[in-house]
């Protein structure tokens, strides 16, 4: 799932259908909740572990989720050596290794391989959170609220986090971060500790780590090595400490186990991780309005914007570095809610969720109490979220096009502000050119979808002046701008003397002084359009649902119904087995597992997305003859990537894989095309994990990589 490194906090990559009760191998369940029905269901399934062995706070280090950490709350990763060596998704690590990268070491293209500790890259920035213990606050929560301590909307909410927090985290000295589910319903500190000297040890090229590119995205089948390694190091004492060369790795007396047997159609798997967001107690009223005016925009808009992306990024391989990591993002997402989109009318979803709104109506006026008090609750929603349809129309243009559009409009708002500043070495990572293309398509979706009359006055002057000439519009704004014509970049000389670098440095504060006069720049920041319409409905809108959500989830209880929060970035597990889309999915003559043969078969040098290197595809080949590799062998080939019906979703992506007996398997990098509706409903039988096979990842690490010091810090003789 590829949505979940935060872009839009996402992103990025699937849910309980509140109107029936859980279905098979559905649930992504806190791993402090596996009670003992849990337990014994999936025991039933093939688990021969207890829930002790996954989650037990009273033992650190001596359970599976001990093992399992948090990069950031966007992926999901594990310790798989006594050294700190975390594995985790090669598209979870592309921002750093495209970071790490330049044209004369391009980690992305060649791949990156420290075949000794010293060669081991420290990434700035990088922090890996390790859960510790949930703790259940919920009584605390409301005796704080009945207080007064709290107030009502975000506001209140963030000081109830800071109380709880500040309390906790001081008690234990680690990080405290307060979880709510179900709309308040309960509430969970999650304490972590935090590692912040994270370097990078080992990732494939990207012929290898994305092979398919956009093209097999959310696709069956795939044959991507989607993995990357990185160390965990700790201060000489083990505790955390800030990037220093005296760190050591992070010693981990317990890390996963990994399992070179392999798996067989029908077998048990268990995924633990972080999975980012789910949304799957919204109502019909809030899905209805995403899926008829905000997303049939989002995905048209940033489909031209892709369209122009790629035209730019397939002519220059020098542009192609440059933007690789925001195009990456962006389609990664944009595939994402195309086919959300789809598969929301495909499945009626909305048809579900007006079904389960008539059963919490009915529970509702069941109960005298319960009718005084929400009886209106429904007419209420749908009428406040017939009237925000425009404004929530009108902010995700403004959003599209003056936000995200293009680095400039980044630039230029952040050159707004009081304390706004622009690092020179940032127009380092702009194409100018491929920039203006991208303004001339954000200054014309602007005019001709906006509504004059909710246009800034900027705007509305530029309307008047070249109407429908948007050509010459652009020309005006661009050319001359300081945001476009290198003065802003303009950066000391290398062994310039002190004097000078002093003068060049007053010389560009002066000009970002006079910026606000510039007219690209008030092309981008003289509109208050997300200020001025939506945050009084804003607020009232997330108070109706977080009431919604908190009567579902009393109403399932009251049935009995068994049921899970939706994902909020808190360690969450998941269970299922092996096997191939189901027949309904149509896809029946497809296995479960793909195989090297396959992507040689794909290999196409003409086409970027499938043109491996020259001494890929020579590993490959080799491997397809001798079909054994390190003491195994496999019937038909070595398995690349293979398929579960575990439920997931963004935050998953690197997420382990584990057997029955709790050994890592393979790591989870995608969903399949037909189950991107789950993150608002879950749909048996179409739901898939699609998870890259973890002998796959050796043989990387072996045959095309020979980190030999790698393999031997595994167990495994190279």
């Amino acid at each position: 799932m590829k949505t979940f490194r935060p872009l839009l906090a996402a992103v990025l990559l699937p849910v309980l259908l509140p109107a029936l009760p859980l279905r098979a191998d559905e649930g992504m369940f806190m791993v402090n909740a596996l009670d003992a029905a849990l337990e014994k269901k999936m025991q039933e399934r093939g688990l021969q572990l207890s829930a002790r062995e996954i989650y037990n706070a009273d033992a650190g280090g001596a359970a599976l989720s001990d093992a399992v950490v948090s990069l950031d709350f966007g992926c999901t990763g594990s310790i798989i050596s006594p050294e700190g060596l975390v594995i985790t998704n090669h598209h979870c690590a592309y921002a750093d290794l495209h970071a790490l990268s330049t044209p004369e070491a391009n980690l992305l293209e060649n791949g990156f391989w420290a075949y000794k500790a010293a060669d081991e890259i420290p990434v700035k920035g990088k922090c890996v959170q390790l859960l510790k213990k949930v703790v259940d606050v919920t009584d605390e929560a409301r005796e704080l609220l009945k207080q007064g301590v709290a107030g009502k909307g975000r506001m209140g909410s963030r000081k109830l986090a800071y109380t709880l927090e500040k309390r906790y985290g001081q008690q234990t000295g680690l990080t405290a971060q307060l979880a709510l589910m179900w709309g308040g319903s309960k509430y969970y500190i999650c304490l972590y500790q935090e590692y912040k000297d994270v370097r990078i040890v080992a990732a494939p090229p990207v012929c290898m780590a994305a092979f398919g590119g956009d093209v097999d995205n959310w696709q069956w089948p795939q044959q991507k090595c989607d993995f990357a390694l990185y160390r965990i190091y700790a201060a000489p004492d083990g505790s955390p400490a800030e990037y220093a060369p005296e760190n050591v790795p992070l010693g981990c007396r317990n890390p996963l186990k990994i399992s070179t047997a392999g798996l067989k159609e029908g077998d048990f798997t268990m995924v633990i991780g972080y999975p980012g967001r789910t949304d799957r107690y919204s109502s019909s009223f809030k899905l209805r309005l995403q899926q008829e005016t905000t997303l049939p925009l989002v995905n048209e808009v940033r489909g031209e914007r892709m369209k122009c992306l790629k035209e730019a990024m397939n002519a220059d391989p020098s542009v192609r570095l440059k933007y690789a990591d925001k195009f990456f993002m962006l389609s990664n997402v944009q595939e994402l809610y195309e086919m959300q989109t789809a598969c929301v009318d495909r499945f009626g979803v909305i048809g579900k969720k007006t079904h389960a709104e008539q059963r919490l109506q009915a529970w509702i006026e069941a109960d005298s109490v319960r009718n005084a008090r929400w009886g209106k609750l429904l007419r209420t929603m749908d009428s406040c979220y017939r009237a925000a349809a425009a404004p929530k129309y009108r902010i995700a243009l403004f959003q599209e096009t003056m936000v995200r559009a293009t680095q400039v409009s980044i630039f230029a708002t952040r050159l707004s502000s009081s304390k706004g500043r622009c690092d020179a070495k940032e127009w380092d990572l702009v194409d100018l050119p491929t920039e203006r293309k991208l303004f001339d398509l954000a200054l014309r979706t602007w005019y001709e979808k906006m509504d004059t009359a909710w246009m800034g006055p900027f705007h509305k002057k530029l309307k008047d002046r070249y109407g429908d000439d948007y050509a010459a519009m652009a020309e005006a704004l661009w050319s001359g701008s300081p945001l476009t014509d290198g003065r802003l970049a303009a950066r000391p000389a290398a062994g310039a003397d002190s004097l000078q670098r002093r003068a060049d440095s007053l010389a560009r504060a002066e000009l970002i002084r006079t910026l606000p006069q510039d007219a690209l720049l008030r092309f981008f920041t003289d509109v208050k359009i997300s200020q001025m319409h939506c945050q009084e409905a804003a607020t009232r809108l997330n108070s109706l649902d977080r009431t919604y959500r908190q009567l579902l989830y009393r109403m399932y209880a009251d049935e009995g119904v068994v049921q899970y929060p939706d994902a909020n970035s808190t360690m969450r597990l998941s269970y299922g087995t092996t096997g191939p889309l189901a027949p309904s999915a149509g896809d029946i003559d497809k296995p479960w597992y793909t195989t090297p043969d396959q992507i040689l078969r794909k290999d196409n040098p003409k086409d970027y997305d499938f043109a491996l290197r020259k001494d890929v595809r020579k590993a490959l080949k080799k491997a397809v003859c001798s079909r054994k590799w390190n003491g195994w062998s496999e019937k038909g080939g070595m398995k690349v990537d293979f398929l579960t019906d575990n439920d997931i979703t963004g935050g998953n992506s690197g997420s382990p894989v584990l057997n029955a007996r709790g050994e890592l398997v393979g790591l989870a990098f995608d969903g399949n095309a037909e189950s991107l509706a789950s993150d608002v409903d879950y749909t048996p039988e179409y739901n898939k994990c699609i998870c890259v096979d973890i002998r796959y990842v050796l043989w990387t690490l072996d045959v095309y990589g020979h980190l030999d010091r790698v393999i031997r810090e595994l167990g495994l003789k190279p």
